[in-house]
């Protein structure tokens, strides 16, 4: 198993995972946006697309191919879905690591009908020889197809109808830069700030028939960590806790005491945020310490603690990483309500952490 697959299997478990599990999948199904006029957030990357559709379809062509870059859950797919819709085209859906041989890109490709759009996600994980066959057929869309092995091997001259090509990577410093180039337009998905949030929750909640209070609303948006498939999540467990436990509509408090049951708390940490920061601060004084050991301490594997926690960590500046290890800021030290050593009170050592 590689470990980007690692990664996503342990953030898929958590509530406030990025990764998308079925039921995740089916519930975007039936809220995302059908048009960029519907579209929430990316104002910059809904501007600049809306003008490479438009000329596109002014001049009765395909859209150029499309590279779309940024953290699991900001849209990416939803917003390939939306290219295809606006240029009236059918879309094929794909991922790299399902291409490993260049015969798996060539049969797609073959079988694309003209103006089709192609989503391939987790682009940088295709294998090196589909790669290299993808750049002839964005360029000019045309592959060689290799029939026969060694000297007698021939390369058949396959021309294909003109398609768009919409990749999507949370990765992109991993794409080779021949594949990168030949991308018309790229754009780089940020996270959500917690007024966008709010205004998808409230869209959800809707689509959910779901009744919510404004103060609902940005309590759930404000714990999201910024990305919009962690709101819908939230909101659907909050919507249970205000079903069983509330008459059905969700306030502020409802929200609160949900996300307190599944151990959400005010800045989207859960357990395994929360336990990475009291290990670093209570049993290592605030660090630096190693990855490894820091994993040991919570009981997790070193890839899960570097890949799953410390992202969102190191972007809410509660943790640091530096060349002698892992260190805690000093907003970890106050959202966990501590006192580093060496502060007023604070002790100035490890043991003074536990009372000795």
């Amino acid at each position: 198993m590689n470990w980007d697959d690692t990664a996503d299997t342990a953030a898929g478990e958590r509530l406030v995972g990025s990764a998308a599990d079925r039921e995740d999948q089916a519930v975007e199904a039936a809220l995302r946006p059908k048009d960029l006029g519907e579209f929430i957030g990316q104002e910059k990357v809904r501007e600049q697309l809306d003008l490479v559709l438009r000329a596109a379809r002014a001049r009765g062509a395909t859209a150029d191919h499309v590279l779309l870059s940024g953290a699991p859950g900001l849209g990416k797919t939803t917003l390939s879905m939306i290219i295809a819709a606006e240029m009236g085209a059918p879309i094929r859906i794909t991922s790299g690591p399902a291409i490993q041989h260049a015969g798996d890109l060539a049969a797609i490709l073959s079988s694309l009908q003209e103006g089709e759009v192609l989503f391939l996600d987790e682009i940088h994980r295709m294998s090196r020889p589909a790669e290299e066959m993808l750049y002839m057929a964005m360029e000019d869309f045309r592959v060689d197809v290799i029939v026969g092995k060694g000297p007698g091997a021939t390369a058949i001259p396959l021309e294909l109808p003109p398609f768009t090509l919409v990749g999507a990577t949370t990765r992109a410093g991993l794409l080779p830069p021949p594949l990168r180039d030949r991308f018309g337009f790229t754009a780089h998905m940020e996270f959500y700030e917690p007024a966008e949030l709010e205004r998808v929750v409230h869209r959800s909640a809707s689509l959910l028939d779901v009744e919510i209070e404004t103060e609902g609303a940005a309590e759930i948006a404000g714990r999201s960590r910024g990305t919009p498939r962690i709101a819908n999540r939230l909101l659907r467990r909050v919507r249970d806790y205000a079903q069983v436990k509330a008459d059905g509509i969700i306030t502020r408090e409802i929200a609160a005491a949900a996300l307190a049951v599944y151990e959400v708390d005010t800045r989207g940490l859960d357990r395994l945020d929360r336990a990475v920061l009291q290990a670093l601060l209570k049993l290592f004084g605030g660090g630096p310490v190693g990855l490894s050991t820091l994993a040991v301490a919570v009981g997790e594997e070193r890839e899960t603690v570097e890949e799953v926690a410390e992202p969102f960590l190191v972007r809410e500046g509660l943790l640091a990483r530096t060349p002698r290890g892992r260190v805690a800021t000093p907003a970890a030290w106050a959202h966990l309500g501590l006192t580093p050593p060496g502060a007023p009170g604070g002790g100035n050592g490890q043991q003074d952490l536990f009372g000795a």
